[in-house]
């Protein structure tokens, strides 16, 4: 995982479909997710949308804050915070807002802020969890899954 989360980040489920021809580079970030280095959200949903595929966005931000002393374990808990709160609410990706570190009273502590994010073909809103498994795919259509996308160290999959 990276040391630093930055504004703007975009992270996405391992496992999630995407358009074949995308190309995203990822590295590892908390078991189960991503974190997507050459595009920001707004790159990232235009590229989408010239493969015909969406980049859902809800605007309103989640919030969390983790107390702790090293400021990069204190992110990496924040940012499992998000993706428990993700998976329940069924979406595949979520895009960091704010990251700030402050202390209270000497105790050290991140506030971090997302929006929940969803990479899908269809451009009517439809979550993980409102479709059954493989539905969503069409016989004979070849999609990626994020693991397949290309690593920081080379081809993944």
């Amino acid at each position: 995982m990276r040391e630093t989360m930055t504004q703007g980040a975009i992270l996405i489920k391992e496992g999630a479909l995407l358009p074949e021809g995308m190309q995203v580079e990822t590295e590892p970030c908390v078991p189960g997710w991503r974190v997507v280095k050459n595009l920001d959200g707004y790159a990232l949903d235009r590229a989408m949308r010239k493969l015909g595929w969406n980049f859902f966005c809800l605007a309103q931000d989640i919030k969390v804050s983790v107390l702790g002393t090293r400021e990069s374990s204190r992110i990496n808990r924040g940012i499992k915070r998000f993706a428990t709160r993700v998976r329940a609410e069924g979406f595949n990706a979520l895009e960091i807002t704010k990251v700030s570190a402050k202390s209270f009273l000497g105790v050290p502590y991140v506030s971090m802020s997302a929006r929940l994010r969803h990479v899908q073909e269809s451009m009517f809103l439809v979550r993980d969890h409102d479709t059954p498994e493989g539905e969503m795919t069409k016989p004979g259509r070849k999609l990626k899954t994020v693991t397949e996308l290309v690593d920081v160290k080379g081809v993944v999959g």
